[in-house]
């Protein structure tokens, strides 16, 4: 395929999202877009392996791997990331709160030749649920944090859709196995020295009594990993 249509790869880490996982499937595959499809569930326990292993691929754009215990958002990925084939590698959760129908915006700056990653914002004016201010602050808050350290002037630094060249992915060592990987694929790629865009994108937020899984020890955490990542190299 030409420099100017790049082929996609989308990844995406399951835990625990019976309830979501067969619908996102079909947004993302709806996408005109995508050329593959790699989903690494990160040890489910509510059946959503069954839903995986019983789901049926009409058109063999989809592989699935299955992690033999739990180990976290970052492990997840980079299983993920090692097995995209394609040029460009978008990343997207199992649960819905993104829509795959951003894909043409979070892929056109990098197809325009102007970007080489690009993250998604859900506070740049995309529609979005309105919920927790509480974790608004604390996401504005850890990515004000890692822009000091970067020295990037992102608006979401822990927004689920992020963008990359599979080349450039190739060259960061990852290591967080959880949330903080977030913070860690940042640093890295500003350290890269790479054109980053950033754009809008649509948030549907869920509550906990709906699923949602990030809490506040996870931003503690993520605190750790931009204070590590941005005084460390590794």
């Amino acid at each position: 395929m030409s420099a100017a249509h790049p082929t996609v790869s989308v990844v995406i880490p399951v835990y625990n999202e019976k309830a979501t996982i067969l619908g996102l499937i079909e947004r993302v595959l709806a996408q005109p877009e995508v050329d593959e499809v790699v989903l690494v569930d990160d040890f489910s326990t509510d059946g959503t392996r069954d839903v995986l292993r019983s789901m049926d691929d009409r058109n063999g754009k989809i592989r699935v791997f299955y992690h033999p215990l739990n180990r976290g958002k970052g492990a997840a990925l980079r299983t993920g990331f090692a097995a995209a084939a394609c040029d460009l590698v978008l990343i997207q959760d199992a649960d819905l709160e993104y829509d795959p129908a951003d894909y043409p915006q979070l892929l056109d700056p990098i197809q325009k030749g102007l970007a080489d990653v690009v993250f998604g914002s859900r506070f740049l004016g995309g529609p979005h649920r309105v919920l927790y201010f509480w974790h608004y602050l604390a996401n504005r808050s850890l990515t004000l944090l890692s822009n000091c350290f970067t020295g990037l002037n992102l608006t979401d630094m822990e927004v689920c859709y992020k963008v990359f060249r599979r080349d450039d992915l190739a060259r960061m060592t990852l290591v967080c196995d959880r949330f903080g990987i977030e913070p860690e694929l940042t640093a890295k790629v500003a350290r890269l020295k790479v054109r980053v865009y950033e754009v809008p994108v649509a948030y549907h937020g869920r509550t906990y009594d709906e699923g949602k899984k990030i809490g506040w020890r996870d931003g503690v955490a993520a605190i750790y990993w931009i204070l590590r990542f941005g005084i460390f190299r590794s």
